[in-house]
């Protein structure tokens, strides 16, 4: 029997036209592993983002919700281990919100673990020669808003949740050495979703190992 599984990407923002997570996803098989993909492109606005994915995952009711994002400077793919209830922009989101040390959900917990195979997926990584690596922080911005907010609304059930980081693509960077082509890319995504397909159960350690 096929799975669901909906995976996500942002549309630009700040002074890019493009975002190297939607252009990834996008370009990703409707089928990988025991999975069938649906793809949705997001706002990159503070609290609209995980809305519109709720949204779609009431429709839906998908095994897993992958989200992609993009982080400048780094140079990994980047599974996030942790998402914190904490926003903090440096930067106006697409709506013009710049939140200054709010909560994402009031009284929520301090933070959750992905409920992903963080450690399993970056070793399948580096085992395909892609550079992958865990990431501790997934920023106070839109992204870890994301995270949190599904995290903290499917904790305790069947729905697994992760995030993942990617870099920007060659074009968007002058340092070529910060960014990942597109191509490359495209295997990652495949490459952990295969890992989802091998890793069926929901984890039941605390922090996605």
């Amino acid at each position: 029997m096929r799975k669901k599984l909906l995976i996500t990407g942002f549309e630009p923002f700040g002074k890019d036209i493009i975002n190297s997570s939607w252009e990834a996803v996008s370009r990703l098989e409707d089928r990988i592993g025991d999975y069938d993909l649906t793809k949705l492109l997001l706002p990159t606005v503070f609290g609209k983002a995980a809305e519109r994915v709720l949204e779609e995952a009431e429709m839906l009711c998908p095994g897993v919700i992958l989200c992609i994002g993009q982080a400048s400077g780094r140079s990994a793919v980047t599974p996030e281990m942790v998402a914190v209830n904490l926003r903090y922009a440096s930067m106006e989101d697409n709506a013009g919100n710049k939140p200054q040390d709010e909560p994402v959900v009031q009284g929520g917990d301090v933070a959750y673990f992905a409920s992903v195979p963080v450690r399993k997926m970056v070793d399948a990584l580096k085992a395909n020669d892609i550079s992958g690596t865990v990431s501790y922080s997934a920023g106070t911005y839109v992204c870890n808003d994301l995270f949190y907010t599904l995290r903290h609304y499917y904790e305790g059930t069947e729905t697994r949740v992760g995030f993942i980081h990617v870099p920007c693509l060659p074009e968007q960077v002058k340092e070529q050495a910060s960014g990942m082509p597109l191509e490359t890319t495209v295997r990652a995504l495949s490459i952990v979703i295969e890992v989802l397909s091998e890793n069926a159960e929901p984890d039941k350690s605390s922090a996605g190992l």
